[in-house]
Formats: structure tokens, sequence, C-alpha cells
């Protein structure tokens, strides 16, 4: 896309300058100012004007030389030359920025520092409000960079090459055909928490989570050799903005704020209030308690980088391999919760690997393997594979990093019966660079560095099991029965 930038500025000097002085400076600052930029590109007019205590410029220029960046060359340059005079530079005040993209937007977005936006004749035109912190920040840069995501999100919400079947299993004989949430709630297996998609599992179900734990160990996670860290479940904004996550998380997540003070005498107000009335004055907590810190964890592995953040590693540790199963992950699912399959609250074994390219592409095939193996012998599931794109990589320009698609994610699906749809509950993903450039993690022979993950989702591998096998243990796989030995039986009601 082609851009037209024209920026009107005033510079403000500690002091006079007169106009035949001005005029010398031109010839510096014209010639010095497309160093780098094509012949023909770049800055196509500039104007400067002395008045009083200050310079008033306007500069047209296209995308070779956007109009902010000309700007900061032109102070710089300045700054050298007048400091010859004893003249300095006090700062920059933007008096009219506006940016002409040669595509008309046939929606309306809603982006920080445009206070206009209009199209007309195959043209958008956006005006700006930003001064020189902005300028100096790059924030057009990201602007455009922002304008430019939200086409590419709206294109990629319109695609279905994103989701590529790549294997299917054979058809299974379905023991049961009910949602085995409704039937779990029957035999007192589960019952709502007292937060929205969230459940209390009972001895039974558990039994079950824990033996496909068991299961994950021993058949895939300890002869592959992964060792076992505990992450935490609560994540600051930092973490989130260098694992991109900050760009898009904000409707999803579950926030966290801290109180002004833990002292007592602060909070009596709020404590007489819940003594006299037995209700939670909510309104008044809000005004003891600061912003949020951050979040609960939504995606289980980012606060785990901040352990290699800013390190070197050598390439002989290589690959390195970890998982955590240490709590819950919270995601708030707005209108979408259903039984257990789809919670606010949910369980997880979060696998990640760290290596070279080849050692990180290898890895994820290993884990497929892996998991093709305990969904045939220890499951006996109807369940397919399918290569996807994750939205978060489209984000942050991954789609297009690795010509043989290795950089992207592999779902696994099981069948449900009663829906006669299929649930994604498994994943392997291959991030490619993302984690290592956003923590600042090296490799000491400057060799690129990668990463993978894949979440197990207790809950999700049960609705799938239980959706297809029933809760007959007669008529679950024998490999599965011979772990799991029996479900408990523990409480009773009248």
């Amino acid at each position: 896309m082609n851009y037209e930038f024209h920026l009107k500025a005033r510079i403000r000097l500690s002091g006079e300058i007169e106009d035949e002085v001005l005029r010398e400076l031109e010839d510096p600052v014209k010639e010095r100012i497309n160093k780098g930029v094509p012949e023909g590109r770049g800055v196509s007019k500039i104007e400067m004007r002395a008045d009083g205590t200050g310079i008033e410029l306007e500069i047209l220029s296209d995308r070779y030389l956007r109009a902010h960046d000309a700007l900061l060359r032109i102070r710089k340059i300045l700054s050298q030359e007048l400091g010859k005079r004893r003249v300095g530079l006090r700062g920059i005040e933007i008096r009219d920025y506006t940016i002409t993209m040669d595509e008309s937007l046939n929606v309306r977005l809603k982006v920080p520092f445009i206070k206009e936006m209009r199209s007309a004749n195959g043209k958008t035109t956006l005006k700006l409000d930003v001064g020189e912190t902005e300028i100096e920040k790059r924030i057009p840069d990201r602007i455009l960079n922002l304008i430019e995501e939200k086409k590419r999100a709206k294109e990629y919400g319109s695609k279905s090459e994103h989701w590529e079947l790549v294997f299917e299993s054979k058809k299974k004989d379905f023991k049961y055909n009910g949602d085995p949430t409704e039937e779990m709630i029957k035999r007192h297996w589960i019952k709502h928490g007292s937060c929205r998609g969230q459940w209390i599992y009972g001895p039974q179900i558990t039994k079950l989570f824990r033996t496909f734990e068991k299961i994950v160990i021993k058949e895939l996670l300890e002869p592959l050799g992964y060792h076992e860290m505990i992450f935490p479940k609560l994540v600051s904004w930092d973490v989130w903005k260098r694992s991109g996550h900050a760009k898009a998380i904000y409707p999803e997540i579950y926030y966290v704020c801290t109180p002004k003070t833990r002292d007592p005498e602060f909070w009596e107000d709020v404590m007489d209030y819940y003594k006299v009335t037995h209700e939670i004055p909510v309104e008044l907590i809000k005004e003891k308690i600061e912003g949020p810190i951050g979040g609960m964890t939504y995606a289980q592995c980012p606060p785990f980088w901040v352990f290699l953040q800013g390190r070197t590693l050598p390439d002989d540790v290589m690959p390195i391999k970890i998982f955590d199963r240490s709590g819950t992950s919270h995601r708030y699912e707005s209108g979408g919760i259903h039984g257990i399959e789809r919670v606010d609250e949910f369980h997880r074994i979060e696998i990640v690997w760290i290596g070279t390219p080849e050692q990180v592409i290898e890895e994820a095939e290993k884990l497929r393997e892996g998991y093709r193996r305990i969904f045939e012998e220890y499951l006996d599931l109807q369940w397919r594979e399918a290569r996807v794109t994750p939205w978060f990589m489209a984000q942050e320009g991954l789609t297009e990093t690795h010509e043989n698609k290795s950089v992207g994610t592999i779902d696994f699906e099981g069948y449900l019966p009663y829906k006669q749809n299929w649930l994604e509950f498994q994943n392997v993903s291959v991030n490619g660079d993302k984690y290592p450039k956003g923590f600042s993690v090296k490799l000491q022979s400057k060799k690129d560095l990668w990463s993978g993950c894949s979440g197990i989702g207790l809950e999700r591998w049960a609705a799938v099991f239980l959706a297809q096998k029933g809760f007959n243990l007669d008529d679950w796989p024998e490999k599965l029965v011979k772990e799991i030995r029996e479900l408990p039986e523990v409480f009773r009601f009248l």
C-alpha cells in the first residue's frame, strides 16, 4: 500500500534566528535528509520559515522516509548546526499530521491517536493527534501497523484455509450417545462451583484425570526426557507484552487487583458494612483497590519465560524439555461456556520444548506420534488432526516464516456422538522464535532459537472419552482400565 505523509510542525528554540541563517541551513538539511533512501523517493517537499524563537516546518513525503522520521532527522541536523551558533532546540509542536493511503477502508476503525478518518475516491485520510513524545516512540508507525493488522484479521476471519485436515482415525463403535456432563451431574461426579464456568470434580472424575496424567507422563514425557517445573499462575502485564498476548487478550482474562493497603482501619468501613448488611459492598471495595497488575494465567507457558529472560544458553543443553501441571488456567469464555469442555477454570498439563528450529520441529513430531499412540491404545478414540494457523501467530507475522508450514499448530479433534460434531481437545504448536525473541533468550552459538508448546486439557480429554465410551468400565479399553483399576465411591446422598 502506498502512503503520503503531510506534516506541519514548529521547532521551539532557545533564542531567535534570522531568515538568512535558516536559508543557510536549508542546503545541509536537504542534502542529508534523504540519506539512504532510493533516488526519487522519501521527502519530496521541505519548507522552513523562521518565526522568532521557532522554526515553522512543512514536510511532504512517502513511505520510504515517513514525515515523522524526517522530522527527527531535521531536528538532529538543526541541533548540530544551530549549536555552532549557540542556539539550542527546546522541543517540537506538531501542528497538523495527515496520512493518506491509496485504499478506501470500508470499515470505521476506532484507533488511538486518530482524531479523524475519512474515505473518498479510493483513498483514506487519517488525521493524527500526536506530539513530540508520540513521534519519538514511533506511534504513527504503530497506528499504520495496527490498521494493517485489523485488515488481516478481517480477511483471516473470512478464510477457511487456516484449517487443513491432515489425518483421520478409523471410525469407532460408540458405546454411548448422551451428554457426559449431564450424566456426571446425575451421578454426583461433578457439581457447579460458586463461580461461572467452574466445576467441583468428585473422586471418580478426578481419578480419571489423574490416570490421564499418569499415562501421559509414563508413555510420553518420561521417555522423551521431560522435566517438571512449576509455572506462576498470576501473570503480569510485562509478561503479556513480551509474549504478544497484550495485543488482544483483554476480553478473555480474569483480572487481578491488589489492595491499596493492608491497614485494617482503611478497610474498616467495608468490614462494618458487611457486618451490618451481610452484603459485600463491591462499589466501596473498588475504591480501595489498585488497578489490575495483570491476570490469572490464560495461556500457561508465557510466565515460564521469565525464568530464561535475558539469558544466553549453551548449545549443549538443547533441546530443553519441561512441563507444568501445578494449577488451573482461567479464561473468560463469554457466552460460550458449556459442560466440562468449555469452562472458565480448567486443568492442563503444559508441555514446552526449546531448541534449534530442527530440534523443535523434530520434537513436535515425536509428541504427535505419542498422542496418536495414546489415543489409539489407551483411549480407543475416533479422532482427527488438522493443521491450523492460530490468530496469535498471525498477529505476530509468523504465518509465513517457514515455507513448509513448520511454524503453526496441529489440532487434535475428537468426535462427540451426542452433538454429531468435533471438539478440539489437544494441540501441538511450533511457535518459531516468538517467545525467545520476546523474552530476549539467545543461544551461545548465535543460531536461531525456537520453541514449541502443547497443552493437554484434562476436561476436554474426559469430555471426548466419556462421550464415546460412556460410564460402564466394561466398555472402556483394557489398557486404560488396568491403569485406573477402579473408580472410588466416596459420597452417598440421602
